[in-house]
């Protein structure tokens, strides 16, 4: 039988890290996912905007998932061949789920805080939240490079 054979593609590539439940946790989140991409060749493009995702999800699992003596985990999850990145932050409060902030223009406009995951939303294709056992959750979003760059 004449079967082709099935084309090698890029290894998927992955990253996962406990950082500490604080701001400089946070910030490191998003300077090792930033590092590791470039590591594997990320386009430019895929990795800017996933530094900006990392960053807010950290941000958020320090203030609203911090649970005193529990860190968080970042995830990366790199398919060069579909071009594809998905970004996981978990953290140990999983009563609390995140929500886009929504309202009228007001006094509420002019908030610092409540606008990350409308970031997050505009940056990625997609984004959900899962429970993360035994008793947090996972942030997930998923990044597409540009057609021309995958």
């Amino acid at each position: 039988m004449n079967h082709a054979s099935p084309r090698l593609n890029a290894p998927t590539r992955s990253f996962t890290q406990l950082l500490s439940a604080t701001r400089r946790g946070a910030r490191l989140a998003r300077l090792l996912g930033v590092t590791e991409l470039r590591s594997w060749g990320a386009p430019r493009d895929l990795t800017e905007r996933a530094e900006a995702v990392v960053a807010e999800l950290a941000a958020n699992a320090v203030l609203h998932g911090r649970v005193p003596g529990r860190c968080f985990r970042l995830t990366l999850v790199l398919n060069p061949s579909a071009g594809r990145l998905r970004v996981e932050v978990s953290d140990a409060r999983g009563d609390l789920y995140p929500q886009i902030a929504t309202g009228a223009a007001g006094a509420d406009a002019l908030r610092l805080g409540g606008r990350g995951l409308t970031l997050v939303t505009a940056l990625a294709d997609r984004w959900d939240c899962v429970p993360y056992p035994p008793s947090g959750k996972t942030v997930r979003a998923v990044l597409s490079a540009p057609a021309a760059e995958a």
